[in-house]
């Protein structure tokens, strides 16, 4: 099934790349950063970086925001509140939320990759609340519960 996702750039931000799969097969879209000069997280910093776009997605999608796998493991640097869930109905700039896990400072460019874009199919639920559910043999086993 095929979606038809809109995608605005926002005034100032005609020269940001838009968001792009960097192979065929790939499930992100790379989300460019959108700041004026650089931006530099300290280590332990979180800042919220702007990318200079807004989308309209179809009922029944959602954007989900992840970290860079390249950045994470060379530099530390993560997203916080990962995934981040972009709603349909939102139509405001996206934003991704980073931090620096590292220890050294990172500098973000205007331009430079900083997070991946999946996009997620999410099925129309009813919530029935009942008395009682059905017995599992995993039951209410959480964290842990299978060993390390």
């Amino acid at each position: 099934m095929s979606y038809y996702v809109q995608i605005n750039k926002l005034p100032g931000n005609e020269d940001v790349q838009l968001p792009c799969k960097m192979s065929e097969q790939a499930s992100g879209y790379d989300l460019y950063a959108a700041v004026g000069e650089a931006v530099v997280l300290a280590p332990g910093e979180r800042k919220l970086i702007p990318t200079g776009i807004a989308l309209a997605m179809p009922d029944g999608l959602e954007a989900q925001i992840r970290p860079r796998s390249g950045l994470a493991l060379k530099h530390g640097i993560t997203c916080l509140n990962t995934p981040g869930t972009i709603d349909a109905d939102y139509r405001g700039e996206i934003k991704v939320l980073l931090i620096n896990l590292g220890q050294e400072p990172f500098a973000i460019a205007r331009n430079e990759r900083i997070a991946q874009m999946v996009f997620q199919a999410v099925p129309a639920v009813s919530l029935v609340e009942v008395d009682t559910l059905s017995a599992t043999e995993r039951g209410a086993g959480g964290f842990g519960h299978t060993g390390k």
